[in-house]
């Protein structure tokens, strides 16, 4: 459980993975990557290294520089080849048990597998193995991965694990690791990213080039989506086993979910959430005196913002970036103040001021709505909310840990009650085209779009047999606009 003031207005990604292939010290590289790609999971880690002899695993709950920075930790992991995850759990709840990589002994050796994303038919393929006998010791989607290539009839090892792989449907960038290979593949549209690096000769896969930056490991490129990559001692073999489809990469990732100083697909994540502010500027500006953002997620957004209309940036809001998962609130009169917990209004720059607050999106409403009123009690005359991204109306069932539909603010509220709700002179969204522009596309094209976007078009591009019949998964009848 989150006991943050804000654990539960805020989307989550699933996860993050490493890997590294033949180097020296491989686990505690992999400890390092894995801090890169802290942001993505915070819930618990693991690594799986391989010695040349036998298969280690270690996994624990909490932060990776809590558990896995521990000398005893790491020498409990010996070996020249490592796999890791870094995990928020939005498939099979909590709990140690499922947390990965996962690892087990098959006929044709040891196998460990970790991925980001969200197999939407792993319920049913689960219940088919288990009536066909197979035993499930979590409730992670990723285990299904194991089985299938556990029961495949394939020969070879890699045909066995692409068996498996075109029986699931959803988003998948996965690592592997047996005796002999690593392993990293993207799901035919590549919803979530996977990069290749190279450190002095030693291949390195990782979800984000931040993970490359840390060790200081070169960005070789980007795994293709449907792109399989087999490493060995041969070098690296790159296959296309399953059938071509056109790639729909997750656009929020460059909204929200991927590192500033990280390059996703061919753009720098920092460079394109400052066109997606000034794209909000230029659709919707209001007469105010400064820009002044939701830290953290919301700072270059609002820098772009403030560049493009030519208003002040300023820090009007400073967030406390020591606040623990499990801060005691005893109290009701104590709960009600969590907001200040978390950020605290900049009197000095808000007082007598007319603001716009600059946020990557509205999920609850809840969080916008004390920042709100703490902005206000500082002193602000009128509170103009800017969103960088479309209202997000629909769940996302590829990765990313989303209210269910009913509770996403956006999905029963149009803009105008939206801004009521949270307390605002005015609110307004970006536009799909808007952030289409932001990525140097010219607007989504709605008979092909260019990426996923269904959290805010309700356009899922894969199949989502086990959400079958659900009310999450109707299709919307409206597109996200500037309000």
């Amino acid at each position: 459980m989150d006991d943050t003031p804000f654990g539960d207005d805020s989307l989550h990604e699933e996860c993050g993975v490493f890997g590294i292939f033949k180097r020296t010290d491989a686990a505690a590289l992999t400890t390092l990557g894995l801090h890169a790609l802290q942001h993505r999971g915070q819930e618990a880690a693991g690594i799986v290294s391989y010695d040349g002899t036998q298969f280690h695993v270690e996994r624990h709950a909490g932060l990776i520089g809590d558990t896995f920075t521990k000398q005893a930790v790491l020498e409990r992991l010996p070996g020249s080849s490592a796999i890791g995850h870094t995990r928020y759990a939005t498939t099979g709840g909590g709990g140690l048990r499922n947390v990965q990589p996962f690892f087990a002994e098959l006929s044709a050796g040891g196998f460990a597998v970790a991925h980001n994303g969200n197999i939407t038919n792993a319920m049913t393929v689960q219940r088919e193995l288990q009536r066909r006998g197979s035993i499930f010791s979590s409730t992670s989607d990723t285990e299904t991965i194991l089985h299938l290539v556990a029961t495949s009839a394939a020969r070879l090892f890699v045909e066995k694990l692409v068996d498996a792989l075109t029986r699931l449907e959803g988003a998948f960038s996965l690592v592997g690791l047996s005796s002999k290979k690593m392993v990293g593949v993207r799901d035919p549209l590549g919803i979530r990213p996977l990069v290749l690096g190279d450190l002095e000769g030693s291949p390195i896969l990782a979800s984000e080039t931040c993970a490359l930056d840390i060790i200081g490991a070169d960005f070789v490129r980007d795994i293709e989506p449907g792109e399989m990559v087999v490493i060995s001692d041969d070098g690296i073999e790159s296959i296309f086993p399953f059938q071509a489809r056109r790639p729909r990469f997750c656009i929020f990732e460059y909204v929200y979910f991927a590192r500033p100083d990280s390059t996703v697909e061919g753009r720098n994540v920092y460079e394109i959430r400052k066109k997606i502010g000034a794209e909000l500027a230029r659709e919707s500006h209001p007469e105010a005196d400064l820009v002044v953002p939701v830290p953290d997620s919301g700072v270059p957004a609002a820098i772009g913002y403030a560049q493009e209309s030519n208003l002040p940036f300023e820090l009007g809001i400073i967030r406390n970036h020591y606040v623990g998962r499990t801060f005691i609130q005893p109290t009701d009169s104590i709960r009600h103040m969590g907001v200040k917990l978390k950020h605290n209004a900049n009197r000095r720059m808000l007082e007598g001021k007319r603001v716009i607050l600059v946020d990557d999106s509205i999920v609850r409403g809840t969080t916008s709505q004390k920042i709100v009123q703490m902005v206000r009690e500082a002193g602000a005359t009128e509170v103009h909310m800017r969103i960088a991204s479309p209202p997000t109306r629909a769940s996302c069932f590829y990765g990313v840990d989303t209210p269910e539909k009913a509770k996403l603010l956006a999905s029963r509220m149009t803009v105008d009650e939206m801004a009521d709700f949270i307390k605002v002179d005015s609110l307004a969204f970006l536009s799909i085209d808007g952030l289409y522009r932001a990525t140097d596309e010219p607007s989504r094209n709605k008979m092909a779009p260019q990426f996923c976007d269904a959290c805010f078009t309700g356009d899922y591009p894969t199949s989502l047999t086990d959400q079958e019949g659900m009310e999450n998964v109707r299709p919307l009848t409206l597109l996200g606009g500037a309000g």
